[in-house]
């Protein structure tokens, strides 16, 4: 019987969040930069810790990518992914989904990020995703489809993949606050690289 590997992604499986590297690629550079100027009170509260990453995020979206074809979003998200991410990954934390994915563990990569950059990340490895998602509608990004994939809804995004009782055992990997739900439903965690008891 397999077990069950769940990895986040930013900050457990790369250096740094991938997030605002994605929209800086993806995002026009005169957007961009009246983006920069609009979003600055959010930015501030959310550093402060007067706003919650979910509204920043949310607003981040907004206003970078409403409107904008959703094909060029995921053309630009697949060239993040093939050109952009492999110099942020940690080597240590890829060698650890490795050795899941040789065992023939069931791997998925459980991210609050975007699918239009995970996803074809997620194919080129061979592994499963839940992450966050973008909407669209006639063809155009809207915001987010549903809710962001982290805290609690990373535990219900595993429960609507996979029965986990069907496993051997669960093994979890993540580094932030966001993680601490997904790390509790595991009988091996890691945080931030240690293995917690």
């Amino acid at each position: 019987m397999p077990d069950l590997a769940l990895f986040d992604f930013d900050g457990t499986l790369t250096t740094r969040e991938t997030f605002p590297d994605f929209m800086r690629y993806a995002v026009a550079r005169p957007r961009l930069l009246a983006g920069s100027v609009l979003l600055a009170p959010v930015v501030f509260g959310y550093r402060r810790g007067w706003i919650g990453g979910n509204p920043t995020r949310a607003s981040i979206v907004q206003v970078g990518l409403r409107g904008v074809e959703a094909a060029r979003v995921h053309a630009l998200g697949a060239t993040f992914a093939r050109d952009i991410l492999p110099g942020v990954l940690r080597p240590d934390a890829m060698a650890r989904l490795a050795w899941h994915r040789e065992r023939g563990d069931r791997v998925i990569v459980v991210s609050g990020g975007l699918d239009a950059y995970l996803l074809p990340w997620c194919e080129a490895q061979g592994v499963e995703l839940a992450c966050s998602v973008l909407a669209e509608r006639n063809g155009r990004i809207t915001g987010y489809a549903g809710a962001q994939c982290v805290g609690d809804e990373k535990v219900r995004r595993v429960h609507a993949l996979c029965d986990r009782t069907t496993y051997a055992a669960i093994h979890a990997y993540g580094d932030t606050h966001e993680d601490h739900a997904m790390l509790a439903m595991a009988h091996h965690k890691a945080y931030r690289g240690h293995a917690l008891a």
